[in-house]
Order: structure tokens, then C-alpha cells, then sequence
């Protein structure tokens, strides 16, 4: 009989959205099909033929860059438990491999759940790295860079300005990865992403398309370099670069807090601590005529003009009132303006706007961190772990476990953060961190990859030392390694020749399952592409035998899974188990016969490889 197959590919964003637009406008497909002028119909637009000139962004290589993203992977995730610290308690992640993939891979398990997305990407300068993107095959071109296969593929390459299509592969680079991340966030997630002037005017174009012009939350400008640098011959010394942020429909920042220092009561109010307001305004005569009147001190009868830029802030009627209730300060000179006292006890909110200027951390100072963490300057201008910190206590909650994910990450400063801030504030926030194995010139850390989870290791390992018995044990100091790497289920290689196709049908009859794979790496890979958490917790069942089966358990999303990869199962297996239509059960499709699938078919929920 058939049974439903676990998925054997990453989420597909194109079938996805169909779905979602077939289900809130089924009048607009017909025979399966989308009828661009039903559904303009349907979202009550016009629908004439006439052509109108409107902006668009485009670029050599758009549409590739589009099919990419919508592209499934045929990848998988691999545990490395070896590399990895505290892995049976830790809720933190880095992932060694391509990000494009790696998105593609967890979308699934991490839709909808991440609080903050920072990202470094490469700025286009034309010395660092861009992506190098196969449209065809994008697996395939990281397992040659990698050494995993032993064709010779396409290497990473500086996207020199002499190439032709300079900002164009920037951009075809950018934009699958962005569509990706889109997914990732929370209805009140944002995402911030840290870029120079070569590309920010093309990066807040493709922002504006990936997630809408209305979702800018602010372009911050962070003040980078500590010294003017003197080198330039045109003497303009830029100390600055920019950290775009946008977000999704309901995210805030934090705010700062508001600086209650002002706040006293020298003249012992009853009605508590207050300060002295500006009672300006901000409109000429012509623009609010309502708020230029003049006002009389009652007892001095002195009369108060107006500024005629500016005019007061309130009406005539609530200026009248605040005299009543003994809230104007009169001033001592008749050429003076009145103030108010705005009092304490009736502030509602207690957080004040967050500056666009960041002056928080220099290049110099992440520098240093990776140098009195490593002894050597291992790595070129990482982000001072201040900025990140920074922005992150901005997006997210001490009171929440939020996830923060950056899948450009580096020598991994943003898990660094993460761990301090924890520290700080006494929160639980968790990370997903994914860095491509870019090479580097270092014998000790071969990639960038390796320097990233090595800072890692090293921080904890000083938070451990320094702290002690101060550290909580909800305090989650650790973190899994998982790699890319080829999937564990048999792929369909296309070929023309007669005894190719032969023997491939021969092995996928034998089995679905490469050779020589291992349990563990094919529950990982069942787990992710069933939409499990990269911190699952897989157990084996005792009392079962010789029967192997193992439950999975993704205690965030609250589900669970049996699984059980042997060749043959017994009988009486399903009893021993005491399956209810609650389990999910996942097998071998060749280990049922049609009695056994029909009696799991109706006890559970069965799915079979």
C-alpha cells in the first residue's frame, strides 16, 4: 500500500507561496495555473491591457537569482558532536557550509521563530569574497570547494570591478539569501545588516523589493573608525559605515531608557518629583494660527508673545487649564517664556527613542578581541563585539528566549554577544550561526570557519574562568556543530546511457539510502526537513529486542517522532511501542509488508523512507 514519504528535499519557497495564494484566492487559478488577471480582479485592481511606464530594480542576472532562491536543496546537515560543546544541553548552533543551502535546509524548522537576523556580508569592495553561486547546481559547486567530491568546481573569487557585471553578481549574490532570511523572522522580528557605500544604495533597493519600503525601520550610521585616516589624497577620511535595518509588521526596538535625573521637587510639589518642559512649538502662524495667541500671568498680568517661528505647543483652552492646576513656571523677566511642569507620576511609558548614530565599539576594538582571545590577528576587521551587543539588546527580550541568527558569521562576534548579553541581563537568548569553510593562509584554523568555532570555544571557556559560581544553570554555554554535506538519500543523477540508468534503478530498488550512512546523520537529516529544531533530543527506546528505534523530541515546537531505520520489523513492534495517533512513526518503506503498514497506518501516523 502507500504511505506518505518523509520529505527528501529542504522547504520549496515557490510551491509554498502558491499555497498560501491558492488559499486566500482560489477564484485566481485555474486548472491549477495562476491567472495574473483573475487575481488582479480579485484584489480589485484594473485589469486593461494598457501599458504604464512604473520603477522597477533590476540587474544582469535577476531572474537566476530568483529561480535560486526558489530552488529546493537536496542537502543535508550532519551532527559533529566531536567539535561541539555541552551538546546534549545546549540550544545554540553553528552550521559549517554554504549559506544559501543552509537557509534553504532549516527554513522548515526555523520559520516564523527567529527574534533577530544581524548579518556582515562581503561589502563589494573588490578584494573580498562573493558567493560563488551555481544556478544549476548549487550543492554541487560547495562539495567541490570543499574537497567533498573530487571534480575540480568553482572556487570562492573576488568580484573584481574589471568584472562586467561587478554590482550584478553583488546583487544575484544577495538576493536569494535575503528572499530566505524574509522567512526566517517573527511578526516582530527585524533584521539588520551591516554595509559600506559601495553597495548600500543597491542594498536598500533590494530590501525595499524583498520586504517593502514601508518595513525600513533606519539606516544607523556607525561611527567606525576611532582615528581619521590621513592615506586618502583627498583628504575625506570616512569614518563611518551604515547598518540597515528592517522589520517585520509588529517589531519596536527596546528604546533607551529615560533619564529620570532631571525629575526632583524643590518645592515640595504634593503631586511629587517634576521638571521644567518647553511649552514651544513647532509651526509658524500660516501653518497653525490656533497656537499663536498671547497669554497672561494672572497675578503679574505680564503678557507672553509667542515665538513667531514657533508658536506654543498647546491650545489656548489647555494653556488656561495647566495655569488653573498650578502647572506654569512664570518666568522671572517679561521677555522670558513660560514652562510647564511635566510630573513623574504620570509618565505611561518610560523608554525614550534609540539614536541612528551609533557611537558604540570601533574596527580597532574588534581587533583586539580576537587578538587577547587568539594572541594574533587572525582575522581582518571583525565588528566590535559592543555593536552587536548593542543592536541586539535593541531587538530582543532578557525575558524570552529569542533566537538570533547570522548566517554570515565570521569569526562568530555575534555568539560572543549573545553570551555576554546573556551574562548581563540575566536572559536566555539562543543562536544559529552559519559560516561558508572560506580558506584562509592560517595552518592552525585552515578556514574562517574553524577561527569561528574556536572563538567560540574560547569564549566559553573564559566566561567559565571568570565567572564561576556567579554563572546560573539555566546559563547555556555551549553549542552543536553540524556541517553540509551531501544527503543521505540516493539522488537521481540524470544520464542518457541505458546501463547507468539500469544500475541506478537497481541501487534505489536495493535502497533509498546512500551506502554506508549512519543512523544518526539520517535521523538529523528526517528531523530538519520534517521542520524539527537543530537542538532535537534523540533517545533510544530500552526493552524493544532487536529492535532499534529511537524518539526524537523537539521540546520548542512541542512534537515528537519515532524512528526506526532497521531492515525488518517484528510483528509485535507495534504493540511494544503502544503507538497512539498522537506518534509519528518513520521507517524503511521495504521494512513493511501491507499488514504491518495497514495496523501502523491506523494506530499512528506512519511516514516511510
Amino acid at each position: 500500500m502507500n504511505q506518505d514519504q518523509v520529505s527528501k528535499t529542504s522547504i520549496n519557497l515557490a510551491k509554498e507561496r502558491s499555497e498560501q495564494l491558492s488559499d486566500l484566492f482560489p477564484e485566481a487559478f485555474r486548472e491549477g495555473q495562476l491567472d495574473l488577471e483573475a487575481l488582479k480582479a480579485a484584489l480589485g485592481l484594473q485589469t486593461s491591457d494598457t501599458k504604464t511606464e512604473r520603477f522597477s530594480f533590476t540587474w544582469a542576472g535577476k531572474r537566476d537569482a530568483i529561480r535560486l532562491a526558489q530552488t529546493p536543496s537536496r542537502a543535508t546537515l550532519i551532527p559533529s558532536v566531536e567539535e561541539s560543546i555541552n551538546w546534549d544541553t545546549t540550544s545554540n548552533a553553528f552550521i559549517e557550509g554554504d549559506n544559501l543551502e543552509v537557509l534553504k535546509l532549516i527554513g522548515r524548522s526555523y520559520f516564523g521563530r527567529v527574534k533577530m537576523i544581524y548579518i556582515d556580508p562581503p561589502y563589494n569592495t573588490g578584494n573580498d569574497f562573493v558567493y560563488p553561486d551555481n544556478y544549476s547546481d548549487p550543492l554541487e559547486t560547495y562539495l567541490h570547494m570543499t574537497g567533498q567530491t573530487d571534480t575540480n568546481g568553482n572556487r570562492l573569487t573576488s568580484n573584481a570591478e574589471s568584472n562586467g557585471r561587478y554590482h550584478s553578481a553583488w546583487l544575484s549574490m544577495m538576493y536569494p539569501r535575503l528572499v530566505l532570511a524574509r522567512q526566517f523572522l517573527k511578526e516582530d522580528g527585524i533584521i539588520f545588516i551591516s554595509i559600506d557605500d559601495h553597495e548600500v544604495h543597491n542594498l536598500r533597493q533590494l530590501m525595499n523589493e524583498i520586504f517593502g519600503e514601508e518595513s525600513l525601520l533606519a539606516c544607523f550610521i556607525w561611527h567606525r573608525r576611532q582615528m581619521s585616516d590621513s592615506r586618502n589624497q583627498d583628504r575625506a577620511s570616512t569614518d563611518h559605515e551604515y547598518v540597515l535595518a528592517y522589520r517585520r509588521p509588529s517589531a519596536t526596538l527596546q528604546g533607551r531608557d529615560v533619564d529620570l535625573s532631571k525629575y526632583n521637587n524643590p518645592n515640595n510639589d504634593p503631586r511629587g518629583d517634576w521638571f521644567s518642559a518647553d511649552l514651544t512649538g513647532l509651526a509658524n502662524k500660516e501653518q497653525r494660527p490656533n497656537l499663536h495667541y498671547d497669554i497672561a500671568n494672572p497675578e503679574t498680568e505680564i503678557v507672553y508673545h509667542p515665538s513667531v517661528t514657533r508658536g506654543w505647543s498647546v491650545s489656548k483652552t489647555t494653556f488656561e487649564r495647566l495655569i488653573q492646576e498650578g502647572r506654569i513656571i512664570w518666568p522671572s523677566k517679561p521677555d522670558g517664556r513660560p514652562r510647564v511642569r511635566k510630573y513623574l507620576n504620570e509618565r505611561e511609558d518610560f523608554k525614550t527613542g534609540f539614536s541612528t548614530i551609533l557611537d558604540v565599539g570601533f574596527t580597532t576594538e574588534g581587533t583586539r578581541e580576537i587578538q587577547s582571545l587568539f594572541g594574533d590577528k587572525i582575522i581582518q576587521f571583525p565588528k566590535p563585539v559592543s555593536l552587536i551587543k548593542t543592536l541586539i539588546a535593541q531587538a530582543t527580550s532578557q525575558y524570552d528566549s529569542d533566537i538570533v541568527m547570522d548566517f554570515f558569521a565570521g569569526s562568530s562576534t555575534t555568539a560572543q554577544a549573545v553570551y555576554e548579553l546573556n551574562g548581563e541581563d540575566g536572559g536566555n537568548r539562543r543562536y544559529v550561526l552559519v559560516q561558508l569553510p572560506e580558506p584562509t593562509d592560517n595552518p592552525t584554523f585552515p578556514t574562517i570557519a574553524d577561527i569561528g568555532k574556536e572563538r567560540i570555544r574560547r569564549v566559553i571557556d573564559k566566561i567559565e574562568k571568570s565567572n564561576g559560581k556567579l554563572l546560573r544553570s539555566s546559563d547555556d554555554l555551549g553549542f552543536r556543530v553540524f556541517k553540509l554535506t551531501q544527503s543521505n538519500y540516493r539522488q537521481w543523477q540524470p544520464t542518457e546511457d541505458a546501463g547507468e540508468i539500469v544500475q541506478q534503478l537497481e541501487l534505489m530498488a536495493d535502497s533509498l539510502l546512500v551506502a554506508g550512512w549512519k543512523p544518526e546523520n539520517v535521523i538529523f537529516e528526517v528531523a530538519v526537513k520534517e521542520g524539527y529544531g537543530l537542538n532535537i533530543q534523540v533517545e533510544q527506546i530500552d526493552g524493544l529486542g532487536d529492535s532499534t528505534v529511537y524518539r526524537v523530541t523537539d521540546s520548542d515546537k512541542a512534537q515528537h517522532f519515532l524512528i526506526c531505520l532497521d531492515d525488518q520489523l517484528p510483528a509485535d513492534l507495534l504493540i511494544q511501542l503502544g503507538l497512539t495517533q498522537d506518534d509519528l512513526f518513520i521507517c524503511l518503506d521495504s521494512a513493511l509488508n501491507d499488514t504491518l503498514a495497514a495496523n501502523f497506518a491506523l494506530q499512528a501516523r506512519l511516514k516511510t523512507l
